[in-house]
């Protein structure tokens, strides 16, 4: 396996600097012993709580390129805190990464607590969704209805075939950009997240998005 190993402190105080070193010292070793190649060292000083930090973006990075499959923590409060960690958490699953912390010695167990959370996470994010693809068909159900004729489209598709559609959640895009992100940023962060996306197709689907709420508001 080859591994990142990520520490965090949360300030910039000269005991949380002897942390730190604790922190990469120990997990160099943990990873010595359970023969897991390091390819990386992550550091911060930020909070748990706070989700857009550098470190964090880099090592979500070399996850989705499959530079690397498992992670190295203290515990588990390190990587996150508080809805954070239940994020990252969720992310990491979906990436596929094995985590393994010094507080047990090995592959990380989510309290009976944690899991169900991750679980009904989960579950909601299917649902989203469905409910979204049921939007786009609903709207082209109504252009069809209007007198749109979909096969011109694909009168040419073998002269010039389309690429494949990339799914990304567009209920985070839709909060980021109610939290005043411009679409560049919010690129930036679906990329942290593994969604390789431009800026042009966040803004195309979020207006895609954004008409289909206005119509289903006006019926």
């Amino acid at each position: 396996m080859k591994a990142v190993i990520y520490c965090r402190v949360s300030t910039e105080k000269d005991e949380q600097a002897s942390s730190i070193e604790r922190q990469r010292e120990e997990l160099i070793s943990l990873a010595a012993t359970s023969n897991i190649e390091v390819i990386d060292i992550i550091e911060e000083k930020q909070s748990g709580y706070e989700i857009e930090r550098p470190g964090i973006f880099k090592m979500l990075d070399l996850f989705t390129a499959g530079e690397a499959d498992c992670l190295l923590i203290q515990d588990e409060t390190r990587l996150g805190r508080g809805n954070t960690k239940i994020a990252l958490f969720h992310h990491l699953q979906k990436l596929e990464v094995r985590v393994y912390t010094l507080n047990q010695q090995g592959e990380f167990q989510l309290s009976e607590s944690d899991d169900m959370v991750l679980r009904i996470v989960g579950i909601v994010e299917e649902y989203q969704r469905k409910i979204h693809n049921m939007k786009i068909k609903r709207g082209m159900r109504r252009a069809i209805a209007g007198g749109y004729d979909p096969s011109k489209n694909l009168s040419n598709q073998q002269a010039a075939p389309g690429r494949e559609r990339i799914e990304f959640p567009i209920e985070e895009v839709v909060r980021l950009r109610n939290n005043k992100l411009t679409f560049h940023e919010i690129s930036s962060v679906l990329r942290g997240m593994g969604f390789a996306v431009s800026k042009a197709t966040v803004h195309r689907r979020y207006q895609e998005y954004v008409s289909l709420e206005t119509d289903d508001t006006s019926r």
